[in-house]
């Protein structure tokens, strides 16, 4: 690494101020083509719920949830599958949820219910996320023998998908993991540390693929594919990963985006985010695959909840700030040229049930029901009635491609600055903290360099690259706990 030299004071403070304050222009040349956007919602926890004794109203009157979903405009359902949630054994009656048969049970509902259905693979006995992506413990023995791994995992698939459709089920998306920023499949020792093995991620990944192909192919029916990760900030870093690893014939980028869990990510930020997926994968689609956002910080239960923040632009929580925040959300991605955004999870409200953690919901404070089951009917739900009474359109930007690309794990610390032109020329960069200290700097003609910042604080960081033009890039970074 070269040591970054400045012309003068000014240079130095100019980058710097553009750094803290971030403030960067976009100018967005579009053109305006008809193409379909969907909302929808995960409704994993319905049949759960009504087992549990619930049941759902709408303006005074007891009605199926997947009625009212679909008659307020909902227009995919999410639905959860686990590989053996032998741990619900131990709470209230014993009943599995989660499972193929419950998953079957669910897509037929949704199914007469007008909805398309995202089936997706948790690819574990319990929930996968950033933090945890535990093989099944059926396949715990083979977890380090790759060739049978990706066989167990192609079977696995294979298997379910075939199911579906001898029995008119076949979902028109599956997801192939949920928010695998740290890979899938890992063993406990795996899990607990962060290593993203991108040969093994990639050998598993497209023996996934291929199933869900072969599924296809043998049925004559389209079946999309996404691949999904948690943060908008981290997508450009994941996405580089696959494709640059040969991970390549799927179809939906999906994200998770929660102002809870992904702030200091605007709303604007994340349509950048959007923009620049499309301009540099054009054949792909991104979705937001999961958000949500509470409507009180108030409590009906035992169970601890989750989510705790607003934003400040939609605080105090209320059914309106709700609603709106989702309006303002979906537009930005629609415009950004998304696919679509869905809700987690609507439905799960209060109930004498209990989880591992406790009795009751940990969401019933961002469902879109009051404590009573009852629809909130100036709530979120009016976020989904909009998206259909609006015209339905994307933003179908240009199809120049950025001359540089940040990429940022917010889990690592890695930070990769790719540069996109195809003549390479000299740059810049400059890594800073919110205090205006410079952590990193240097100089470089190469097409790509990789920065490490996991030693640094948790917090967040401002990277700026310039050429001999100025500053030609930004990103802000949140280093978060690993």
């Amino acid at each position: 690494m070269i040591e970054l030299k400045w012309n003068n004071t000014f240079q130095r403070q100019a980058v710097l101020l553009k750094l803290i304050s971030f403030a960067v222009s976009l100018v967005a040349f579009v053109n305006l083509n008809a193409q379909s956007f969907v909302v929808g919602a995960d409704l994993s926890y319905v049949n759960e719920m009504e087992d549990c004794g619930v049941s759902y109203y709408e303006n005074g009157a007891e009605k199926d949830v997947y009625e009212i979903f679909s008659d307020n405009g909902c227009q995919v359902a999410r639905i959860r599958l686990w590989h053996n949630p032998s741990w619900y054994l131990d709470i209230n009656d014993g009943n599995l949820y989660s499972t193929l048969s419950d998953a079957k049970k669910s897509i037929q509902r949704a199914h007469e219910a007008d909805m398309q259905v995202l089936l997706d693979f948790h690819l574990s006995d319990t929930w996968a996320d950033p933090s945890s992506q535990l093989v099944p413990e059926a396949w715990l023995p083979v977890v380090n023998d790759l060739e049978t791994l990706q066989d167990s995992l192609y079977n696995y698939i294979y298997n379910t998908l075939s199911d579906l459709s001898s029995n008119d089920l076949l979902p028109e998306m599956i997801q192939i993991g949920n928010e695998t920023n740290k890979g899938i499949l890992l063993s406990p020792s795996q899990n607990s540390s962060w290593v993203l093995n991108w040969n093994r991620n990639a050998a598993l990944f497209n023996r996934a693929i291929d199933a869900v192909k072969d599924v296809e192919n043998q049925v004559a029916e389209d079946i999309k594919i996404v691949l999904h990760m948690a943060g908008p900030a981290n997508a450009e870093w994941l996405m580089d990963g696959f494709i640059t690893n040969g991970v390549t014939d799927f179809d939906i980028i999906g994200i998770s985006y929660y102002w809870a869990w992904h702030q200091p990510t605007s709303i604007s930020e994340t349509g950048d985010i959007i923009k620049t997926l499309k301009q540099l994968y054009p054949d792909k689609s991104s979705m937001i695959v999961e958000t949500g956002y509470i409507w009180t910080t108030e409590w009906n239960d035992n169970a601890s909840n989750i989510i705790s923040d607003t934003h400040p632009d939609y605080s105090p929580a209320s059914p309106e700030n709700q609603r709106d925040w989702l309006i303002e959300m979906t537009d930005e991605v629609r415009k950004a040229g998304g696919a679509g955004v869905l809700y987690w999870e609507p439905a799960w409200v209060s109930s004498p049930c209990y989880t591992l953690w406790g009795q009751g919901s940990h969401q019933e404070h961002a469902t879109f029901f009051d404590f009573n089951n009852q629809l909130i009917t100036n709530g979120g739900i009016e976020w989904m009635n909009q998206n259909v009474q609006t015209s339905i359109v994307n933003t179908a930007l240009n199809n120049s491609k950025p001359i540089f690309q940040v990429l940022t794990n917010s889990f690592s610390g890695d930070i990769r600055i790719k540069q996109l032109r195809t003549d390479l020329d000299d740059f810049e960069f400059v890594v800073a903290d919110t205090s205006g200290n410079v952590i990193s700097t240097g100089r470089s003609k190469l097409a790509q360099i990789d920065i490490n910042i996991s030693n640094q604080l948790e917090g967040i960081y401002f990277i700026s690259v310039s050429d001999a033009t100025g500053v030609v890039e930004t990103k802000k970074m949140l280093l978060s706990d690993k």
